[in-house]
């Protein structure tokens, strides 16, 4: 995505290299001693740059194996292949054309609708005369043929063109909602006392349902927060910011612990959609001490890295939020030791599908973390996400994926407990 530093640049560049242009049209190439480049080459060169800069080979085959295949999925996800492929070939073929025409005006509107129904008229009158039509009116039915074909290209270009300006609309106020929701959540990690926390955010989509803070409480105290709202994109993201508001006020009034997952809970269920829930891990953590009181909400269940002995889980203590005003919440509590680590994360982790559908699993997860007991913890959390994507490979990520490592520094007075 292009921040507006970008898209500011890159509008800048472009109106530079048209005004080049222009100038070079207008005089011709500069007089006199020729600098490294000048003229019709300069501006060569810089539409080379304006069009390839950035773009790396991973992005063309993207553009083959994955874009191509997910804007297919798109228009025609509502279509049963299946049944079609019942059918002999005079009737399947047919039939799939005319299930597909459906399929991508269904998504126009109204009058864009009978464009396309008119643009695809004109283009099989077209061809039916280019193809079918012999004899010796051949070339009158090549021109009418040519005819109706520049019709159907000139009604099609403009309702390409209309579209586009919709998306680019669309994508520059998503652009807007992407910078807003990653301001509501910490940019950096944390450092207090003994106590690091890194943390990681990457939506499915330009915006997602994901969330993780860290706030302040009392004295030493920090409370840690990682959810996930059902469901992706703008409604999702929404949903987002209606919690965060919301347990921020909660805690600003007082609230702590399962007295604050109580009225949180009562607040989304009144809030929220009916279809919707919220999965959510709230912890008050002492920096100094490494306890941790917390409350898992149906979240997944973070993993506890010890220095000795397997790894631990922190399973749910209640149900998730907003389905039921009169969820009971009970806290649990942990102490994270001189040396250990506490991995929160949301489900499009473990949930990360490669091409063969392959789950990543928390098994693999788990293996990954207990291989890496020595890597730093920025370091781990990056080479967590580059393995979970190296993993998807050319599938599409298909949730938001989440990650807050806390560590707890090795201090000299624990590291010879007794």
């Amino acid at each position: 995505m292009a921040s507006k530093k970008e898209s500011s640049s890159f509008s800048r560049r472009l109106a530079d290299i048209v005004a080049h242009f222009e100038e070079t049209m207008r005089h011709g190439p500069a007089q006199g001693p020729k600098p490294p480049k000048s003229g019709l080459s300069e501006v060569l060169d810089d539409l080379r740059e304006l069009f390839i800069q950035g773009v790396t080979g991973e992005d063309l085959k993207d553009l083959v194996r994955r874009d191509a295949r997910e804007a297919l999925h798109f228009y025609t996800r509502e279509i049963d292949f299946a049944a079609l492929r019942a059918l002999p070939w005079y009737r399947h073929y047919p039939a799939l054309a005319w299930k597909v025409f459906l399929a991508l005006a269904h998504r126009l509107t109204p009058a864009r609708r009978i464009a396309f129904a008119a643009a695809t008229l004109f283009f099989l009158l077209g061809w039916i005369q280019f193809l079918i039509l012999r004899g010796d009116s051949a070339g009158d039915s090549r021109s009418s043929g040519a005819f109706f074909l520049f019709l159907a290209f000139a009604l099609w270009v403009p309702l390409l063109l209309m579209e586009l300006r919709d998306k680019l609309d669309l994508k520059r106020d998503l652009e807007i909602a992407r910078e807003i929701q990653f301001g509501l959540v910490p940019a950096g990690p944390l450092h207090r006392n003994s106590v690091d926390i890194h943390c990681f955010m990457r939506p499915a989509n330009t915006v997602g349902g994901d969330y993780y803070d860290m706030i302040d409480l009392e004295g030493d105290r920090i409370a840690v927060v990682v959810a996930d709202v059902a469901g992706k994109g703008m409604p999702a993201a929404l949903l987002m910011a209606l919690l965060q508001g919301s347990l921020r006020t909660l805690l600003a009034a007082g609230h702590r612990s399962a007295d604050l997952m109580t009225k949180l809970n009562v607040y989304l269920w009144s809030s929220i959609p009916d279809n919707s829930l919220i999965t959510l891990f709230y912890g008050e953590l002492d920096t100094r001490t490494g306890d941790l009181f917390y409350v898992n909400a149906g979240h997944n269940a973070p993993m506890l890295l010890r220095q000795a002995g397997p790894l631990e889980r922190l399973p749910a203590t209640a149900l998730v939020l907003g389905i039921d005003p009169e969820s009971g919440f009970e806290s649990g509590h942990v102490q994270i030791g001189s040396g250990e680590r506490l991995l929160l994360y949301t489900d499009g982790i473990p949930e990360a599908f490669d091409p063969k559908e392959e789950e990543y699993g928390e098994e693999r997860l788990a293996a990954f973390l207990q291989a890496r007991t020595i890597t730093p913890s920025a370091e781990l959390i990056q080479e967590l996400m580059k393995d979970v994507l190296r993993f998807c490979g050319a599938a599409r990520v298909r949730d938001d994926m989440t990650l807050m490592l806390i560590a707890r520094e090795t201090t000299a007075g624990d590291a010879h407990p007794g």
